[in-house]
């Protein structure tokens, strides 16, 4: 960490130059004799991704930016703020600190935090901005989580932990088993330790997949933002519980929409089905990635379209966790039916179909957007329809 860049020249260079472009930066000579360029690249780079992802630290003075890839890694704010939600009690072991927004969250809710970075480097950083967000109850230790716990005689209400999902080449890795630290192997300390642990995943982990690997969930929250999957939390307490409630939220620029399920009544719910009736309704991301196909249909009185055409459908229009659209006509899937329809621009959507949008597009020179949307769909008799809707 080059506590140079705190200077306040160089915070202004870098405040004036977030419009620029990063390469040009690069290939010029620092105005600084004790900074590189490459350091003022990662400072405007790293405050640029902030903008939107993390508006606390863009909006704070004097903040120590890391590499791109540990702002890639870390929490979104509205997540953060999501999964401290979660919790309550007066201590929590964060065993995978990083750049300290989740512990930053965590520390608002919780009197005591304590939180471990392995990488020098980056816990000096996060000590530095933690200091100038005036979190003073979160303590920072530069050391190996589960070596820490490994050693310590304290045990915590709760420990959180976030595994780092990248191989030793840096590529993108998925499975628990392949993160590091690897969970499954060190689960039974973790209990020992906590009264309950909070992990996140990869929002591409299966869910069956990861209830077998962790056992004793008590709940799953798949959350997401503006309808793109982010992260899979899971609470694991020491009891037996077959069952995990399973909870969706898709946290908006406006109203969040929040559903919750337990597969024991997705197994047990049987869903209706119709042909499409005056409204169309396609689940969010959050509860589409839970698998609450029976169950959501069951709660708002839907019918689906095709057991395996995850779309909805009413005569009457409800409030739906996802989009609502008008079905202003119906369509056989022919070359004669969209040459009838007479459509060069249009939202498209495909449902259980055996034809990609790309190919769709390409085959009747249709471009992306406007107010209209086609969804090309299997209905309950397994017949390919086109449907011509407005979105609500």
């Amino acid at each position: 960490m080059n506590k140079e860049i705190l200077r306040t020249g160089v915070q202004d260079y870098i405040n004036n130059n977030l419009n620029t472009d990063i390469m040009s930066v690069l290939l010029q000579k620092s105005n600084f004799d004790a900074i590189s360029s490459k350091e003022l690249a990662q400072q405007i780079e790293g405050k640029k991704k902030c903008a939107v992802k993390l508006p606390t630290w863009f909006g704070a003075a004097e903040i120590y930016y890391p590499s791109k890839l540990n702002i890639e890694q870390s929490s979104s704010e509205n997540t953060a703020l999501y999964k401290a939600s979660l919790l309550s009690g007066n201590s929590l072991l964060d065993l995978t600190g990083g750049f300290g927004v989740d512990g930053y969250f965590f520390s608002q809710k919780i009197p005591q935090v304590i939180l471990c970075e392995i990488s020098r480097e980056l816990s000096e950083i996060t000590a530095h901005n933690l200091n100038i967000l005036r979190a003073n109850n979160i303590k920072i230790l530069n050391v190996d989580g589960i070596e820490y716990l490994k050693k310590s005689d304290q045990s915590y209400d709760w420990i959180y932990i976030d595994p780092s999902r990248r191989d030793k080449t840096k590529g993108k890795v998925f499975k628990l088993s392949d993160c590091s630290p690897d969970i499954t192997e060190h689960l039974d300390l973790l209990k020992k330790k906590s009264k309950a642990i909070l992990l996140k995943t990869s929002p591409l982990l299966d869910i069956t997949m990861g209830l077998t690997e962790l056992k004793n969930v008590e709940e799953i929250h798949v959350v997401a933002v503006n309808n793109d999957v982010k992260e899979l939390l899971w609470i694991i307490k020491d009891n037996n519980l077959p069952d995990p409630l399973i909870k969706t939220i898709n946290i908006k620029n406006t109203q969040d929409e929040a559903f919750e399920y337990k597969r024991s009544n997705e197994n047990s719910t049987k869903s209706e089905f119709s042909k499409p009736l005056d409204f169309l309704y396609e689940p969010n991301a959050a509860i589409l990635k839970a698998g609450a196909f029976k169950t959501l249909g069951n709660k708002f009185h839907l019918k689906k379209l095709h057991e395996h055409t995850h779309l909805y459908t009413s005569v009457k229009e409800v409030n739906f966790p996802g989009r609502v659209f008008r079905i202003l006509s119906t369509h056989p899937y022919s070359k004669k039916s969209i040459a009838a329809l007479n459509i060069e621009k249009a939202n498209i959507t495909i449902r259980n179909f055996p034809i990609t949008v790309a190919d769709i597009r390409k085959k009747y020179k249709i471009t992306d957007g406007g107010e209209l949307y086609l969804f090309f769909v299997k209905d309950l008799n397994n017949k390919l329809l086109i449907l011509k809707c407005s979105k609500i």
